[in-house]
């Protein structure tokens, strides 16, 4: 069920793409906000415990749901649930859109529009230097679409409706915290911040690690794992580490070589369409593998 779900909710994903600001989900942003202000009460405990509990409040809801439709109507009604909730656990930015944008900003070279389409896709401030910003926004391609795309297939995979809304609310709490702690908003504290990214690492772990492997096999083999072989593998844990492993080896599959008569522009459209294809690849792999699954689940 799980499977077909997947399958049905990835073709709408790439259809729908005029119902993705559905999936900002702003409502829940003040949930979030209050929940994180009752957080900074509790001074005296562990900063991962009221992260943990706020992240649980809001998936309780699919929980419910979940249970409440059980087995009704053949599981229709489950099915149904499965693809609503996959597609607002994905994104909730498309990555390709986010890269079209980026490209058109390069070749109409407004240095304006340049950098906020740069920072849509990198989700913070970038480098003003043209070639750093190329090179950044690369690197952001390779990792968001891990943190909006394929950590979502995977929960969802392994715990279905639950796994993907769980992975998404970590994120979206990670995102907030961020968000209100670098603007020092709502008094929402380090300790806050860095135990939402704890939280949400111990997710993404496990998915990074597919998808970088992912990066390697659909990209160029060698240059990734030699990339990866050359990084520092010292601090390769949490949220910060995972991210450091899918930019280095999502570049190294890239495997760019500069012209020396390429012009910045050209060298910033080439490598993030380069990474946006690397991404499509790496998503058609796992698209035949769910479907290889789904037939062989048909035929038991």
């Amino acid at each position: 069920m799980h499977l077909i779900a997947l399958l049905i909710g990835l073709i709408i994903e790439r259809l729908a793409t005029q119902f993705f600001h559905l999936r900002r989900l702003r409502w829940l942003e003040r949930l979030i906000d209050r929940g994180l202000q009752q957080a900074e009460r509790l001074e005296t405990w562990p900063s991962l415990i009221p992260i943990i509990a706020l992240a649980i409040l809001l998936v309780l809801p699919v929980v419910i749901v979940t249970l409440s439709l059980g087995d009704a109507l053949l599981g229709f009604p489950y099915l149904i649930l499965c693809i609503v909730v996959l597609f607002f656990s994905l994104g909730p930015k498309d990555i390709g859109e986010d890269v079209d944008d980026y490209c058109a900003a390069l070749q109409s070279e407004d240095e304006e529009k340049i950098r906020q389409t740069a920072k849509a896709i990198v989700e913070s401030d970038v480098p003003t230097e043209a070639l750093e910003r190329c090179e950044c926004v690369e690197a952001a391609v390779v990792v968001q679409a891990n943190n909006r795309l394929f950590a979502v297939i995977f929960w969802f995979v392994l715990l279905g409706p639950l796994g993907a809304w769980g992975y998404r609310v970590t994120d979206l709490i990670r995102r907030r915290t961020v968000f209100t702690a670098s603007r020092d908003e709502q008094g929402v504290s380090q300790r806050a911040m860095e135990a939402a990214e704890t939280l949400h690492g111990w997710l993404a772990w496990i998915p990074a690690r597919l998808t970088a492997i992912g990066y390697a096999t659909a990209g160029h083999f060698d240059a990734a794992l030699a990339a990866w072989r050359a990084m520092d593998h010292s601090s390769i844990f949490g949220h910060e580490g995972s991210e450091r492993l899918l930019a280095t080896v999502g570049v190294g599959a890239l495997d760019l070589q500069r012209r020396e008569d390429e012009s910045p522009m050209e060298r910033g459209v080439a490598g993030a369409t380069a990474a946006n294809k690397l991404v499509f690849r790496l998503l058609m792999i796992w698209a035949f593998i769910i479907a290889a699954m789904t037939l062989y689940g048909w035929t038991l």
